[in-house]
């Protein structure tokens, strides 16, 4: 009876995370579409920054979990070695979905670029718990500019 659940959660767990992530993927395509007009560039120390009156930092920040069949697929293969796609798959939608966050609050600004875009990540397992989740944390962030005079200028900016 507990290999039953075990399946039965193992299926549940790979047919209801791949739907939630086909979804989430689809979202994030439209909505890469939707900010492809305003760049993320890396400026080196020794190039010219571009021309802006303004500047402002901008942060973008997803939690992403895991679901049971990335679990276990993912603890087989910590047994045995080798990549897992499932957690490659997570945290390319963290990275993706962190990056749009920032992008869309620096196109609700009027950035026209965002600049040396950065990244972090933060795994969330929570081995204190036992609860045998786990997630990941994703933040990105980077200056957006613009030449003209805001409409509002966020909170965060001291002049």
């Amino acid at each position: 009876m507990e290999v039953l659940i075990f399946l039965g959660l193992l299926l549940l767990g790979f047919f209801a995370g791949r739907r939630a992530e086909q979804r989430h993927f689809a979202s994030i395509q439209q909505r890469e579409r939707q900010t492809a007009a305003v760049p993320v560039l890396n400026v080196r120390a020794s190039q010219d920054l571009p021309p802006a009156e303004y500047a402002c930092l901008f942060v973008g920040s997803v939690v992403i979990a895991g679901d049971y069949y990335k679990l276990i697929t993912g603890l087989l293969a910590g047994v045995v070695g080798g990549a897992i796609p499932g957690y490659e798959s997570l945290m390319e939608r963290g990275r993706r979905e962190a990056i749009l966050r920032m992008k869309e609050a620096a196109i609700a600004w009027g950035a026209t670029q965002v600049l040396n875009v950065r990244m972090e990540t933060a795994s969330l397992n929570s081995n204190q718990s036992n609860s045998g989740t786990f997630s990941v944390e994703v933040i990105a962030y980077g200056t957006g500019i613009k030449g003209a005079v805001p409409a509002r200028i966020p909170p965060s900016i001291h002049q």
